[in-house]
């Protein structure tokens, strides 16, 4: 997993709330395992038409949003059903980090699992980069993680939320398997001095 630290790039927002995870990735697309190509499926249903063509009106088929590495979303992202492949699907896509005023908390679990970063601001904030996106498309965000803060071109500053054990897993590159196995030997020399907590041994 690629760390993260700071990041500027540009954004594109989709105004509206409660996008759930069978927009951002359709059941139809859940029998996969691998994660490869699955950005392509990303918000298949608004992104293309009956026959496969892309929408040149939906913002993720514009030029611009090739560079963007940010997302910016309306309330509640994310809800719906517990599937990982939403957050695999918006990071194949090319995009690290989705900012939004809330979202659910089964999709946040999963984003930051998988190195995505949800970045949760006020309301003001959020219709001030809305209201950026329709003034100037190649506008850019600035996400600092270990100082939490959000900037925008105007330089105005937001803080955003983020429990300690995963910001020190984005920042380091991590998932949890990976904190586990960097901290192999103290948990072996721990299990060495510390008698079995639970008899494992079956009686015959």
């Amino acid at each position: 997993m690629e760390a993260f630290t700071t990041l500027t790039s540009p954004f594109v927002t989709i105004p509206a709330n409660d996008i759930d995870t069978d927009q951002i990735i359709p059941a139809r697309f859940l029998k996969i395992t691998d994660k490869a190509g699955l950005g392509d499926n990303l918000f298949f249903d608004w992104r293309y038409d009956e026959n496969g063509n892309p929408k040149p009106d939906f913002i993720l088929n514009q030029p611009h949003a090739k560079k963007a590495r940010i997302l910016v979303a309306g309330n509640n992202f994310g809800c719906g059903s517990s599937r990982e492949h939403a957050p695999w699907a918006l990071v194949g896509f090319g995009f690290r980090a989705i900012v939004s005023t809330s979202f659910a908390d089964i999709f946040r679990n999963n984003a930051l699992k998988n190195g995505l970063l949800p970045v949760q601001v006020d309301s003001e904030t959020l219709e001030e980069l809305f209201a950026l996106a329709q003034e100037d498309e190649n506008a850019t965000l600035t996400i600092d993680l270990p100082e939490q803060i959000l900037l925008l071109p105007s330089g105005r500053k937001a803080s955003f939320p983020i429990d300690r054990f995963s910001k020190t897993c984005l920042l380091q590159g991590i998932d949890q398997l990976g904190y586990l196995q960097k901290h192999v030997l103290e948990i072996e020399a721990y299990e060495k001095t510390h008698p079995p907590r639970v008899n494992t041994l079956l009686e015959i």
